[in-house]
């Protein structure tokens, strides 16, 4: 592997490591030691992202190369170091927050430039882990494995999981915030990404009035990150007004990437859960897997995070106004670079532009309707508050209408999606009564009902991370059984296919789970 690690040789840090935790003023990023732990073991990898790793995945399983992945050693080229940014939480400005926990080991460039970094995420403190001791717990790595693989299976932009190692050492987490810690297995994950820079990055130094760093960061984003965009054209350094323009147009881009991001959760239910500012990635990919959920039963006012149980800030049917309110902030943050607002506004316009096209886009794909897209939103948005009073599997529900006789259609064909009868049975004249509206326009189409399914059944999956599923893994590992993180990751690399003989994977969740930690919503504590 050849690193070249243009975040730390092109833009100011601390090149020397330093203890302790602190304020990091001038600089974005600090030089930081992993910290060893005692009895690392793989628990589980991911060969396809070796393969884009050019790691032959035989030999992930070697003593030298599960030391790296737990930290305990470094390769040729690799210079760890974790990132400092900001961010706004739940609405507020927050500050120097960083990487509180996760070291970045190198960026790994293939032969024909493709560009990768290496993050250990639970690997020891850095200067901006604050009160905290920069590890993390098996639970909640388990988690963001399966979910970074999940996600990137379902054709959603994401980061990407190398690896699952077990520290063997146990790490102190109070999981309910009630006043009992207990000690719990720590691990580690390994996750890769062309760019973990995130909205945050550029909030700190805008805050701190530092526009030379600002105009600096963004510059070089710009260029590592975004170098194949068609608006990225070299440019004469004295070019003021064209520097500008192409700044304009990287913001317009994050707009549209942002959209198409919250887009693709939309579509198959996913919710992040802390949307905050420094969990938003400036290239639109998923980051940051904390307290997330697919919405089982239909639900735009859920959220999977306990933190946020009483505001909802978080919930559901609101990341797409979320994403908006971050972007906002990030408009804000590099204002200082533009001579006026305008093309801040611009690019927020190609967010709401791309929002709304891409809502109509997923209401027909999601339906099966190829002619009027519009009309297919309509439908969409009828039938919504139906599956939500109903409490009705959402990913149940789009799967089995697929295989709805246009002719003939019958309620009593979602059964297996329906949570509770009496509330099904509320609903079911009207869902009667929307499938009537729904079949007639499908019959006015000039699409065969296998067509129809076949398409469907590429945007509605069949197998999602639902969190009971998640959480039975961590049960089976937690009693010795590792294996259950890998049996669980093949199922979720082949979401949209039927695969016989693995239908309990797609059940609806199970009554004893609906209220059980771990479950439904999910705390913080990592």
């Amino acid at each position: 592997m050849h690193f070249d690690n243009r975040f730390i040789t092109h833009l100011p840090g601390e090149a020397v490591a330093r203890t302790g935790r602190r304020q990091v003023m001038g600089a974005l990023w600090s030089a930081v030691e992993p910290t060893p732990v005692s009895a690392p073991r793989l628990i589980a990898a991911s060969t396809e992202v070796a393969r884009l790793l050019a790691i032959d995945p035989d030999t992930l399983t070697s003593p030298d190369m599960v030391a790296v992945l737990a930290g305990n050693r470094l390769l040729p080229g690799m210079r760890p170091w974790s990132a400092n940014y900001g961010g706004h939480q739940f609405g507020n400005w927050a500050g120097q927050l960083g990487d509180g926990r996760a070291i970045s080991l190198g960026e790994s460039v293939g032969r024909e430039g493709h560009r990768l970094e290496l993050q250990l995420k639970g690997a020891g403190p850095t200067p901006y882990s604050r009160t905290a001791d920069g590890r993390a717990v098996m639970r909640s790595s388990i988690r963001e494995f399966l979910c970074s693989e999940a996600m990137h299976h379902l054709g959603i932009p994401t980061t990407r999981a190398l690896a699952l190692v077990g520290t063997g050492d146990a790490v102190v987490r109070d999981m309910f915030y009630d006043g009992n810690p207990r000690a719990e297995p720590g691990a580690i994950v390994c996750r890769v990404a062309p760019s973990f820079i995130r909205f945050g990055n550029f909030e700190l130094p805008a805050a701190r009035g530092d526009t030379a760093l600002l105009a600096q960061l963004v510059d070089f984003t710009i260029a590592r990150d975004f170098a194949d965009c068609a608006w990225n054209r070299p440019l004469d350094p004295a070019d003021s007004a064209g520097l500008e323009e192409r700044r304009a147009a990287w913001f317009a881009d994050v707009c549209e990437r942002t959209a198409r991001l919250i887009a693709g959760w939309m579509r198959v239910g996913f919710v992040h859960g802390v949307m905050n500012t420094d969990n938003m990635s400036i290239l639109g990919l998923t980051i940051d897997y904390g307290p997330y959920g697919w919405t089982d039963d239909f639900n735009l006012d859920w959220t999977p995070n306990t933190t946020d149980s009483r505001e909802r800030r978080y919930r559901f049917g609101q990341q797409g106004d979320i994403a908006h309110w971050n972007l906002r902030c990030l408009a804000g943050a590099i204002a200082s670079l533009f001579a006026s607002t305008d093309p801040l506004h611009a690019g927020l316009a190609r967010f709401e532009v791309e929002w709304e096209r891409l809502e109509r886009e997923n209401a027909a794909a999601k339906l099966g309707i190829v002619g009027d897209d519009t009309a297919a939103l309509s439908l969409m948005r009828e039938l919504q508050p139906i599956l939500q009073a109903g409490e009705i599997d959402m990913t149940i529900f789009f799967r089995t209408l697929g295989e709805i006789d246009p002719v003939a259609p019958q309620a009593s064909a979602f059964e297996a999606a329906f949570y509770d009868g009496a509330r099904a049975a509320s609903t079911a004249e009207e869902l009667t009564a929307w499938l009537g509206r729904y079949t007639a326009m499908l019959r006015r189409e000039a699409r065969s009902h296998d067509d129809r399914r076949t398409a469907m059944n590429r945007v509605n999956p069949r197998f999602v991370l639902r969190n009971y599923l998640a959480q039975q893994v961590i049960d089976r590992v937690e009693a010795g059984d590792e294996h259950a993180v890998s049996e669980l990751l093949e199922v979720l690399r082949h979401p949209y296919d039927e695969q016989p003989g693995r239908e309990a994977f797609a059940a609806r969740r199970p009554d004893w789970a609906r209220d059980r930690a771990g479950c439904s919503m999910l705390s913080c504590s990592s």
